[in-house]
């Protein structure tokens, strides 16, 4: 990270979990914590809405104070792991990606006040 983040990962978790529903498709739910592996770094856990079943982790690290990288982690349906190559895994992760990115842009006005 070349800028110093002026806010806490804790004050981070609290903004995202408050945000990030409103970037979501309705009936979808998330889990945000902290990754313990990095202080810039969160878990972004999203079941969606439907018959499906399916949940995504993602980590999302900022790599300074506006921009996040968001990877995928995992994809699992009824709690097994499935292909994360199919069509429909793919339009989802990346509609969720997008959600995360837009999510941060919203929570700029925290972390580049």
């Amino acid at each position: 990270m070349n800028e110093e983040m002026l806010v806490d990962q804790g004050t981070l978790v609290k903004a995202w979990q408050q945000q990030l529903p409103e970037y979501l498709n309705p009936g979808d739910t998330s889990i945000v914590q902290a990754d313990l592996a990095d202080p810039y770094g969160l878990r972004i856990h999203i079941n969606a809405e439907g018959r499906q079943d399916y949940s995504y982790d993602f980590q999302c690290t900022y790599m300074d104070r506006r921009e996040v990288k968001v990877e995928l982690v995992d994809v699992e349906r009824e709690g097994a792991t499935v292909n994360e190559q199919s069509e429909q895994v793919q339009n989802l992760t990346e509609d969720y990606v997008r959600h995360i990115h837009e999510c941060a842009q919203a929570l700029q006005r925290i972390t580049n006040p």
